[in-house]
């Protein structure tokens, strides 16, 4: 999963860790994904992070965020 793998270079605590493991899972269903190699994946994880990193705390918030930003919500 590259969300782990991503996560790994940051001092996340294990609720962050948490947070943001919904989040991305919770995506990942969205959008239909079950490849966690798909490079889709990796941008997803990579925005999320991003947006984690400027305050967003609430996984359905993250989500949602996430989405818009990707461009597949308006």
């Amino acid at each position: 999963m590259p969300i782990t793998r991503l996560m790994e270079d940051d001092n996340f605590t294990p609720e962050q860790r948490h947070i943001l493991e919904l989040a991305f899972n919770d995506i990942l269903r969205r959008l239909g994904l079950v490849a966690r190699n798909d490079p889709i994946c990796d941008l997803v994880a990579e925005r999320m992070i991003d947006i984690h990193k400027r305050g967003v705390t609430d996984a359905v918030a993250l989500a949602q965020i996430t989405l818009r930003e990707i461009g597949v919500l308006e």
